[in-house]
C-alpha cells in the first residue's frame, strides 16, 4: 500500500516551523490518528530527516536543532508542470501587482535544471501558445491579495482603502466570502458592514488592507463564484434586457455565460426560462440570439426588437443574393 506522501511531507512542514508539536495537534491538522502521525514520523526518519522524539505527557515531536531542508529536487514532470503554471498565470492575467516575481521564480527554476532537460522544457514554452483572456488583465498588490486571502480562510473583517471605477476614494469594512479570479480579474465578495449588503470588489482598486479583530459566520447561499459572476451580469449599464427563450440554463448559458446574463431556469424541458442582462450596447445581441437556434421572445427593450428584425432581414437579403457572375 503506497504512503500517502502528501501528508508526509505537510507533516514536514508543520515541523519546519519550529517548536515542539504534540501528537494530538499533528493528528488534527493532517486529519489522521495519532497512531498514524508515529507512523509518519518513522518514515521521515527513514529518509534521513532528524525528527525528534519527545516523550510524557506534553510530549510530541520536533526537528533537530540547525536542520534544514535540502535543496529542492524536481522531476521532469513537476518542472513541466511549475514553469507551465507560472507561464499560463503570467499570460492570463492571474498574477500579482509584483509582476517580476514570477519570472525571476521561473529563472530561478530553470537555472537548476540539467541542460537537457532545460532545452527540451525550453522547447515547450516557446511552441505554445495561450489565447488572450477576456478583457484586459489588473494584477492585485500582493499585500492586499495576501490579507484578504487570510481575512477570508479565518472569517475576519478587513479594511480596505478602495478606488472606484469613476475614480472615487473610500474607506469601507468588509466581512469577505471568498476572492474569485475571472477574465484576468481579482475579486473579492463580501459584505458591506456599512451598509449590510453584499457587494464585489476589485482587488487591483484596493490599495491597503488591514485585518480587523473579531470574526463573522459567513452566510447560507451560493458560492463566492456564483456572487461574483452574479454581480457582474447585474452590474448597472445603459441597457436593461429581459428575454424570454424556450431552453435550459445550460443551454442558454453556452453563447451568453453567467458572467453577462442571469438565468432563471425552465421548471421543465420544453417551457421557457426567463433571462435578464444589462448592456452598454445591444448591436451584439441579435447575432448572439440567433445563434442559440432557440425559440424567444423580447420583454424589453424594443429597440433590440427593432436590432433583431434588422439583422433578419440582412440574413434574409444573404441568403438570396446571387453568386458573383451567376
Amino acid at each position: 500500500m503506497p504512503r500517502p506522501i502528501a501528508r508526509v511531507l505537510t507533516l514536514l512542514e508543520l515541523l519546519q516551523s519550529g517548536g515542539l508539536r504534540t501528537v494530538a495537534e499533528l493528528a488534527d491538522r493532517l486529519g489522521v490518528d495519532e497512531r498514524t502521525v508515529r507512523r509518519y514520523a518513522d518514515h521521515l526518519v527513514d529518509l534521513d530527516v532528524p525528527v525528534e522524539s519527545v516523550r510524557g505527557r506534553y510530549g510530541g515531536y520536533r526537528l533537530a536543532p540547525g536542520y534544514r531542508m535540502p535543496p529542492l529536487m524536481l522531476t521532469d514532470d513537476e518542472a513541466l508542470a511549475v514553469l507551465l503554471g507560472l507561464a499560463a498565470g503570467r499570460r492570463s492575467g492571474l498574477m500579482t501587482a509584483t509582476g517580476t516575481a514570477g519570472e525571476t521564480a521561473a529563472a530561478k527554476i530553470r537555472r537548476v535544471l540539467p541542460e537537457r532537460l532545460r532545452r527540451r522544457l525550453d522547447a515547450v514554452l516557446d511552441s505554445l501558445t495561450f489565447t488572450a483572456p477576456p478583457g484586459a488583465s489588473a494584477a492585485p498588490q500582493t499585500p492586499v491579495l495576501l490579507a484578504i486571502a487570510d481575512a477570508v480562510r479565518h472569517h475576519r473583517p478587513v479594511r480596505i482603502r478602495y478606488t472606484a471605477a469613476d475614480g472615487r476614494p473610500s474607506e469601507r469594512t468588509l466581512h469577505p466570502y471568498g476572492l474569485v479570479a475571472h477574465a484576468g480579474k481579482w475579486y473579492v465578495t463580501g459584505a458591506d458592514a456599512a451598509i449590510g449588503e453584499d457587494r464585489t470588489f476589485r482587488l487591483d482598486r484596493i490599495a491597503d488592507a488591514r485585518t480587523l479583530p473579531g470574526s463573522f459566520e459567513p452566510p447560507a447561499g451560493p458560492d463566492p463564484a456564483r456572487r461574483v459572476l452574479e454581480g457582474l451580469a447585474t452590474a448597472p449599464y445603459r441597457h436593461r434586457v429581459t428575454l424570454r427563450i424556450q431552453g435550459t440554463a445550460e443551454q442558454i448559458h453556452t453563447r451568453l455565460p453567467a458572467s453577462v446574463a442571469v438565468v432563471t431556469d425552465a421548471p421543465a424541458a420544453g417551457d421557457w426560462s426567463r433571462v435578464e442582462l444589462r448592456a452598454e450596447r445591444l448591436d451584439w445581441l441579435p447575432a448572439v440570439l440567433a445563434s442559440l437556434d432557440l425559440p424567444f421572445v423580447i420583454e424589453r427593450p424594443d429597440e433590440l426588437r427593432d436590432l433583431v428584425v434588422a439583422f433578419a432581414d440582412r440574413l434574409m437579403e444573404s441568403a438570396r443574393r446571387s453568386p458573383p457572375g451567376a
